[in-house]
């Protein structure tokens, strides 16, 4: 597979430096672009890596690791020229992989993303996380985050909101919503389905999400 990675640094120079460099290695690579609210941009992108520096503009590359981590674990690489043994320890305390010291050397950098990623994805498929209007949807945790609350999602409604997230903006058929959940061995008919999209709207006005979930009249539900 073709991994993504996320470099959160706001100098530029080093910021393209990164890109055009991982991208020869075959690597997608996305800059941070609005540094106030990396947490929305990361779940857009869902990466399968971040590369975090610790001077950033708003909030430091402490808060958004321990933000990234309340939604992923996705492996977070610091690169900081700031890279003093307390610095390091509050990093790994966080929930960071690992910390590179800048200047580094950019062979260094890449053998160390490549272990990171082998260790980390090689007996599976990497835990994505989808976003749609602030709203993370965690695939591998079966979570919903909005304003920093984590709500928990039964199976049915992990997949119901996993089809809804794929196709934002789009109504999805309740046939297509019931072959999603068919798929799951739990049998679903249309009254079932129905109380099961209650239950999640329920659920999600709960925490916050109000008229999430919208009725397409004759199509189906969209998000």
């Amino acid at each position: 597979m073709k991994y993504r990675i996320f470099i959160v640094e706001d100098d530029e120079t080093i910021a393209n430096l990164l890109k055009k460099y991982l991208s020869s290695w075959g690597y997608d690579v996305f800059l941070a672009e609005d540094f106030s609210n990396i947490l929305q941009e990361f779940a857009g992108k869902a990466p399968q890596l971040v590369l975090l520096d610790l001077k950033l503009p708003f909030y430091n590359g402490f808060h958004w690791c321990e933000e990234i981590r309340k939604v992923s674990q996705v492996p977070v690489i610091f690169i900081s020229s700031a890279a003093d043994n307390m610095n390091m320890v509050m990093a790994m305390s966080r929930g960071a992989d690992d910390f590179i010291a800048k200047p580094f050397d950019m062979d260094v950098l890449v053998a160390k993303i490549q272990a990171i990623l082998r260790r980390t994805y090689s007996f599976g498929n990497p835990g994505n996380v989808l976003e749609h209007k602030g709203a993370v949807l965690n695939l591998s945790r079966a979570t919903l985050t909005w304003n920093g609350e984590e709500t928990e999602l039964t199976r049915n409604e992990l997949r119901i909101l996993e089809l809804l997230f794929s196709q934002a903006g789009k109504p999805v058929s309740r046939d297509a919503i019931m072959t999603k959940l068919w798929e799951s061995d739990s049998f679903v008919d249309d009254n079932t389905l129905t109380v099961n999209i209650t239950r999640l709207r329920k659920k999600l006005e709960a925490a916050g999400l109000v008229d999430f979930i919208i009725t397409r009249k004759g199509l189906g539900y969209m998000v």
